[in-house]
């Protein structure tokens, strides 16, 4: 007796699901480790520019965001196409970098201080922004924190568990 299609096709999708959510956290994980920061994040776009932290790895549960959507009014069509294009933005100093004081303004209510945002880009578009915050001081993100950043994202983009979702 062979087993129902629909619960194949169910049973499938939920492997995926538990593949890409084992895959996230561990890559979350990992680069809260290797930059020693305070939060590593990912922001899913669950539809056209609107999205949610899905995931995160803390140095402190103090600084958790789990959950959290963001200001759509101040990420836009503008701030998405430069990620499609595959822009990186590396703030040190939310306080004294010059960006939208909406956005400055949810940074900072996050609690914070540095940024570096990184897009997850697969073949359907952005998939979703991995995220690093630095909560307690201003800092300097190196080429080594970018590039780790980089390959976390490529390595989400490139498994078949967040290609296919």
């Amino acid at each position: 007796m062979s087993a129902d299609p629909g619960l194949r096709a169910l049973t499938g999708r939920l492997i995926r699901s538990l593949r890409r959510d084992r895959l996230v956290q561990a890559t979350t994980d990992e680069l809260l480790h290797h930059l020693s920061s305070d939060r590593v994040l990912l922001y899913f776009f669950y539809r056209q520019w609107e999205g949610q932290v899905t995931f995160e790895s803390l140095s402190d549960p103090q600084y958790s965001i789990l959950g959290s959507t963001g200001p759509d009014d101040c990420f836009g069509d503008r701030y998405a196409e430069d990620y499609l294009a595959g822009r990186v933005r590396a703030i040190a100093d939310v306080e004294t970098e010059p960006i939208a004081e909406c956005h400055r303004t949810f940074l900072l209510d996050l609690q914070v201080r540095a940024n570096l945002v990184v897009p997850v880009l697969t073949e359907r578009g952005l998939w979703g922004l991995l995220v690093a915050h630095h909560c307690c001081e201003p800092r300097l993100w190196s080429a080594e924190h970018i590039a780790a950043m980089q390959r976390g994202a490529k390595n989400l983009a490139a498994a078949p568990s967040v290609a296919l979702s």
